[in-house]
């Protein structure tokens, strides 16, 4: 696999703290990426409006919307601005904050004070892997029916099946990440019950819409001691 130089990396930095945010474009530009920087989450979301990121080094505590707040926000959101990379820093090394922030969707988390190596090697690990996963279609086949994520339609040979809005955020969580196993916990994270068992129900009822035979799936398949898994074809 070819990896694409760094300068042809397009990174945004996020950070409250304008001499941190100066260093960080600094060091990362003389690494040899492209970089941006914006002060705060409304400034970041505005930004990647316009433009296309390869990885965001985002702060947790600034002032109005924290970073595990923005990551939670963009995970939810369709196309490809939604699965781009995230790595958090902060000055919180508590677990459950580390905790936090992966379960928000961030692909890593390096705590304060941090070696700038570290940094760059971290980001380099982390385009390495999304290098490495298959682009997902906007429409994912499943046998008869047919997902198009960023529409949130599901439709079975052409004729449109009805899903409850709980339901169209699951499959879209779920095909973000196709083929590969999704904790339950993190599905359930917005919903009204976070044990879970607000996802079981609504995978039951998924099933019966998607499966042929719903008793034993092949699309939406349940991956023991973790949660679930949707494999298209």
């Amino acid at each position: 696999m070819s990896i694409v130089p760094n300068e042809a990396r397009h990174l945004l930095v996020v950070d409250d703290d304008d001499r941190i945010r100066g260093l960080l474009k600094e060091y990362l530009a003389r690494a040899g990426f492209r970089v941006t920087t914006a002060p705060d989450a409304a400034a970041a979301g505005k930004l990647m409006g316009l433009l296309d990121f390869d990885l965001i080094v985002l702060d947790v505590m600034m002032p109005g919307q924290d970073g595990f707040s923005f990551t939670r926000e963009m995970r939810a959101k369709p196309g490809d601005g939604g699965r781009t990379p995230v790595l958090l820093l902060t000055a919180r090394d508590l677990s459950a904050d580390r905790i936090e922030g992966l379960t928000a969707g961030a692909d890593d988390y390096l705590a304060k004070p941090f070696e700038p190596q570290e940094l760059l090697l971290r980001i380099e690990a982390i385009l390495r892997r999304s290098a490495a996963r298959p682009i997902t279609p906007k429409t994912l086949q499943l046998g008869a029916c047919a997902f198009d994520a960023d529409r949130g339609e599901l439709t079975r040979d052409g004729a449109p099946i009805r899903l409850t809005e709980a339901e169209v955020e699951l499959l879209r969580q779920l095909a973000r990440a196709a083929h590969e196993p999704v904790d339950r916990l993190e599905l359930a994270r917005d919903t009204a019950d976070a044990t879970g068992r607000a996802v079981d129900v609504q995978v039951t009822r998924l099933r019966r819409k998607i499966e042929p035979d719903p008793k034993n799936p092949r699309y939406l398949q349940t991956v023991r001691g973790v949660g679930y898994r949707l494999s298209p074809d």
